[in-house]
């Protein structure tokens, strides 16, 4: 990439909006070879835009999802005992110890996870890792995380000491369940992704969902702003929910949205009993109507 406008071109063509602040960003991480760590609410696109840059440079996408009790031996790598144990079996009268051990200690027994394919990864061009939901992880996965991103390499006592042939790119995300530590925030470039302007999000639908009728569009986005600004709705709907119940409404060939037909839909959007029954009835075709009444203002 040899400007933000070019990189701008490329989400273009993969249907990815993103505003000068995330293009900026993107491209200084491209450029310094510094890891990303994007924070926002959850379905804003921060692991899409992963998904956007690996596509988007032809790169493998290799991806690590965070989870509470995760260890570095679950992210880096594990033996195949039981096909170790078969070649012991087979060979065992043909070969010597040495040349058993020298036979199964081999990246053909080594089950490689995220960090070590990451490492080993031999492609044209250097991968993405994507470390999903970091804030699900332990502080001490955290701790091990700032060594591998420093050094990129992996030692492994049988092989010695693995070091990447290409420095990945890596997009950390969050969804701010905890703090993170200083360091990780030190080694990386921050980006925090919110929620889109209806405007924004209006752009989004119309290129992820092009048969979508622009009156519903535009109905969809500025009801959706209006039920995230509630402070009864604790789980605020992102964008992915958007354009679930904007996928919903075009299979069933509508192109308009009333009350009846939001209520009965409403649950591609609120995924609690409680919220949704406070915010069905009344309340919710009086939203419905400010939205109504708001676009007869604007003509």
């Amino acid at each position: 990439m040899k400007s933000t406008e070019e990189l701008g071109r490329v989400f273009e063509q993969a249907k990815y909006v993103a505003d000068p602040s995330i293009l900026t960003t993107v491209y200084l991480a491209l450029k310094l070879g510094k890891p990303l760590l994007i924070e926002g609410e959850p379905g804003c696109g921060k692991t899409e835009l992963a998904k956007v840059l690996s596509e988007a440079f032809g790169s493998k996408l290799i991806r690590l999802q965070c989870y509470e009790g995760l260890d570095s031996s679950s992210t880096l790598y594990e033996w195949d005992y039981l096909r170790q144990l078969l070649m012991i079996r087979m060979e065992e009268n043909k070969k010597t110890t040495e040349q058993l051990k020298q036979s199964i200690f081999s990246e053909e027994f080594l089950l490689k996870r995220p960090l070590l394919d990451a490492v080993l990864d031999d492609g044209p061009k250097p991968p993405v890792l994507l470390i999903d939901e970091i804030d699900r992880a332990d502080e001490e996965f955290e701790g091990f995380l700032l060594e591998f991103l420093a050094e990129f390499q992996v030692t492994i006592p049988e092989l010695g000491t693995l070091k990447a042939k290409h420095r990945p790119l890596v997009v950390i995300t969050s969804n701010r369940t905890r703090d993170l530590g200083d360091g990780l925030r030190r080694r990386c470039l921050y980006l925090y992704v919110s929620f889109p302007t209806p405007e924004k999000e209006l752009r989004i639908v119309k290129l992820k969902v092009p048969e979508v009728q622009g009156r519903l569009a535009r109905q969809v986005v500025e009801l959706m702003a209006k039920i995230r600004s509630l402070d009864d709705v604790v789980r605020k709907p992102g964008t992915a929910e958007t354009l679930d119940w904007v996928s919903a409404l075009v299979a069933l060939g509508r192109s308009e949205l009333d009350a009846p037909l939001a209520e009965q839909t409403l649950s591609c959007v609120l995924k609690s009993a409680d919220e949704l029954a406070h915010l069905k009835g009344e309340r919710l075709a009086s939203l419905l109507s400010g939205v109504k009444a708001g676009a007869e203002g604007r003509k």
